[in-house]
């Protein structure tokens, strides 16, 4: 670790640092693989994340790393502490810092502190809760409460929290979704995955065509079981939530359900709610998905069932009807994709003009800067020549002015002895 993430090193949450659960880490190559081997701080011998002898204080561990026997610090979890680690390996770019899909969303979900890893290429994400039953690893993915030790650097990822969030709703749906003990339909057998797809056809929910009107729509569902909820997202209030963010998805999961999984309209109504916020439309995934895309569509994903104004029992279409329905049906599907896309590449052309102009008044600042910088190399040029000239004057002119003093200083003196006396 060098002098730049040990100053970092100092800005970690007190959550951690109150705590003695610290050990250091050297790395070493085991079979071609650089590993990091936990060691206890003072004697240098193996610490175990099971032998709290072996771990200490933050900043003994600190000490020990500062004075070079070590390479970093490291937060051991144990069945005392509610802390709960998320590891994402292999899941960022250590050059541009660019991260995949699936790291953003995890990172923004869980909200709280959040540092990169020593390799650069990875997080680390600190929070409170408990873990989910269950295998708690699935690929780059791990998460883990005792009996581990996390790397710590201190390098936090700009605009996650500097403390230790509670997140246990998000840690359950984030280990729901990436971490589960599920079928990976990658893994399955081709029998396994066809018959996973007829599943998903048959009994996977079908979006619904809700023809009414938005002030009908509202009413409707703030007068269900549920309409108090619905109402206080509606008007903004995030309370019960541990982040605006799980507020939003609660509000679009319930979008999702009235509007029929329309995700142009649950855009539009998301608009008119008290939630709205600049970072809806901000850019947040490579893909160049906004945060609110992608909200909407985890939204529509998650939603087991629509709301649907005529029950099935009543529907007395024939066939041909049926028929033109469906056709009507798909048509109004694909107008509202296309009117979906064309709003989605109106606000990444917003984005792009507002990044090229940025870049166009920074180049004009760095000219700005280029020209003073010269301007001022050019004055302190020309000072230090005319100093060093008038230094060579004074050199020149040294010996004289000195003899004159001389002369001064032992006339002075003889005026002073013989000047005053009559007798001389």
């Amino acid at each position: 670790m060098d002098s730049e993430s040990l100053v970092e090193v100092l800005v970690l949450p007190d959550e951690l640092c109150e705590r003695e659960q610290w050990v250091c880490w050297k790395e070493e190559q085991r079979d071609g693989k650089a590993t990091k081997i936990p060691v206890t701080p003072g004697s240098g011998g193996f610490a175990s994340s099971t032998d709290s002898e072996t771990w200490t204080d933050f900043e003994t561990a600190f000490d020990y790393v500062e004075s070079g026997n070590a390479d970093g610090v490291g937060f051991v979890f144990t069945d005392d502490d509610p802390i709960v680690g998320v590891d994402l390996d292999d899941c960022r770019d250590p050059e541009t810092g660019d991260a995949d899909d699936a790291a953003h969303d995890i990172i923004e979900r869980l909200d709280s502190y959040t540092e990169v890893s020593p390799s650069g290429t990875g997080y680390h994400v600190l929070i409170k809760g408990d873990l989910p039953e269950g295998r708690n690893r699935r690929g780059s993915f791990e998460l883990y409460d005792t009996a581990r030790f996390f790397t710590v650097t201190g390098d936090r990822v700009e605009e996650t929290p500097t403390r230790v969030a509670r997140r246990q709703d998000a840690l359950t749906a984030v280990h729901r979704e990436y971490v589960q003990d599920t079928i990976d339909s990658s893994e399955a057998e081709p029998d396994q995955r066809e018959r996973a797809d007829e599943d998903s056809t048959t009994n996977g929910p079908s979006k619904v065509d809700v023809d009414l009107k938005d002030e009908e729509l509202l009413e409707k569902a703030m007068n269900a079981s549920n309409g108090a909820k619905f109402e206080r997202l509606w008007n903004g209030n995030t309370g019960g939530y541990d982040s605006q963010s799980e507020a939003d998805m609660a509000l679009c999961n319930l979008l999702a359900f009235w509007t029929g999984g329309d995700q142009t309209r649950m855009d539009d109504l998301f608009r008119q709610s008290g939630l709205l916020r600049e970072k809806w439309d901000e850019v947040h995934y490579a893909d160049g998905s906004t945060y609110g895309e992608k909200t909407i569509e985890r939204a529509v994903q998650n939603t087991s069932a629509f709301y649907d104004p005529e029950p099935r029992e009543e529907q007395t279409r024939d066939s041909a009807s049926t028929r033109d329905s469906s056709v009507d049906s798909s048509r109004g599907e694909l107008d509202r994709s296309r009117a979906y896309l064309t709003e989605k590449n109106r606000l990444l052309a917003d984005r792009v003009e507002e990044l090229e102009t940025l870049l166009e008044w920074k180049n004009e600042r760095t000219d700005e800067l280029e020209a003073d910088v010269e301007r001022l190399t050019t004055e302190l040029a020309e000072r230090e020549q005319a100093t060093d000239q008038t230094h060579e004057e004074r050199v020149g002119s040294g010996s004289s002015d000195e003899e004159e003093s001389q002369s001064e200083s032992v006339w002075g003196r003889t005026k002073r002895l013989f000047g005053n006396d009559p007798d001389s």
